[in-house]
């Protein structure tokens, strides 16, 4: 049986809700405009947590709008720029899935169309409402017949619709989990990415926090090799806001602490840690998920940078206590989780890489012992490996070999890679 898509539009593959965005332009002069957009926003909010009808939600925001079409025109170009980050990173999966990739929205077709189409999302495939317009361009309704405009509209289309397969549905709001609730697909994932609502989540089979996230769970082609929604990050101590965002803005789980909770140090991918915070080397030794840490001031005293490097963590402190550094440090931790780049390390050779294009990224890091790297390119050489380019750098005891190969290659190839003599961590990336 074939696998079908079904995605929401509004807060999923984009950012925002569309119709609050047209009131935005459509009222931007009007004197109660504050007031209209609070009503506006609580139609939305009301109908996706379930306590209004979505129809009565759908007429009341129309009504407001006072809008026409040269509002949508400037509405789509908005809307292009908020494309759901993971959504824009993940063009590829509806290019390879572009027949049964749909979306399945409450929205408008005349601002749904022309945002997914770029994505390789076909016009056929996108069910959604359509505005009335009068002879002046004016938004005055909409068709009123179609199954989408009334509550359990996205249960009566996918009845009609009848899909000989099996069904994910992917959306924000009560409304896509009517569909779980119906029975006719197969699962139900809670896209959290823009915004969270208990009343949806509490009901999902799963959460995803991004698109990653459920093209990972699924064992779908994806754009990145591994979700940042799942490398826990722990911030630690007295952190400037700054650095916190930066860590969340890239897609990270994010946690702030006073202290390195005991609970937190199996798992913990990151750690941000504020100047005069020690962290015990018994803990350290056994964070054994841990990938790098940033340290605002000198970690001299309070962090063990000889354990570290055994264990193959990238360090990079503050030890000049520049103001930068606050902006600097988490930006270095976030280069090394997603390119590999290990510059301005304390610990590690420094290595800056070129971007990763159409290819997959294989990090390797060992003990500096006479030939791990003969040891590592017969693995690549057995498996007949295409090897676009690579580099190694050695520090005292620790080397880093990193190379870029193509994307067709045996994944046995990895688990080889692992087990070479003397190996501390291998990591593969790809985006």
């Amino acid at each position: 049986m074939k696998n079908y898509y079904i995605i929401d539009f509004d807060s999923t593959f984009t950012q925002v809700e569309a119709l609050d965005e047209l009131a935005r332009i459509s009222l931007k002069n009007h004197p109660d405009r504050e007031a209209i957009y609070q009503k506006i926003e609580d139609y939305t909010n009301l109908a996706m947590e379930g306590k209004i009808s979505f129809r009565e939600s759908l007429t009341g925001r129309v009504q407001l709008l006072n809008a026409n079409r040269s509002h949508l025109n400037k509405l789509v170009s908005h809307l292009k720029r908020k494309v759901s980050l993971s959504f824009g990173r993940n063009k590829e999966f509806f290019k390879k899935n572009e027949d049964t990739a749909w979306i399945v929205s409450g929205g408008f077709k005349e601002f749904i169309t022309p945002v997914v189409t770029p994505y390789h999302i076909k016009k056929e495939n996108i069910y959604a409402n359509t505005f009335l317009f009068d002879a002046d361009d004016n938004i005055i309704g909409y068709d009123e017949s179609n199954p989408l405009s009334d509550e359990g509209g996205k249960v009566k289309l996918l009845r009609e619709l009848r899909i000989d397969g099996r069904i994910f549905g992917i959306g924000d709001g009560y409304s896509d989990f009517q569909l779980k609730e119906s029975g006719l697909i197969e699962k139900f994932f809670a896209f959290t990415e823009n915004i969270s609502r208990q009343s949806v989540t509490e009901k999902a089979d799963h959460i995803t926090p991004s698109f990653d996230e459920f093209l990972y769970v699924n064992d779908l082609p994806r754009a990145i090799s591994y979700p940042k929604n799942r490398i826990l990050c722990l911030i630690i101590g007295n952190v400037p806001e700054i650095a916190v965002h930066i860590l969340k803005r890239d897609g990270f789980s994010v946690r702030t602490k006073d202290s390195f909770e005991e609970k937190y140090v199996k798992d913990v991918g990151m750690l941000l840690v504020a100047e005069g915070v020690k962290i015990e080397d018994e803990q350290l030794a056994r964070a054994d998920k841990l990938k790098t840490i940033g340290y605002l001031g000198d970690v001299k005293g309070n962090i063990s940078k000889e354990i570290c490097t055994e264990k193959g963590i990238v360090v990079f402190d503050d030890k000049k206590n520049k103001k930068r550094n606050s902006e600097f440090i988490p930006r270095r931790m976030a280069d090394f989780i997603n390119n590999g780049d290990t510059y301005m390390s304390r610990n590690f050779p420094n290595l800056t890489l070129p971007r990763l294009m159409q290819a997959h990224r294989l990090l390797h890091i060992h003990q500096n012992v006479p030939g791990i790297m003969a040891q590592i390119n017969n693995v690549y050489a057995e498996n007949d490996i295409n090897i676009i380019s690579q580099f190694l750098m050695t520090k005292g005891d620790i080397g880093y070999a990193v190379t870029d190969i193509h994307a067709a290659y045996d994944k046995n190839l990895l688990k080889q890679l692992k087990q070479i003599d003397n190996t501390i961590k291998f990591r593969i990336l790809y985006k």
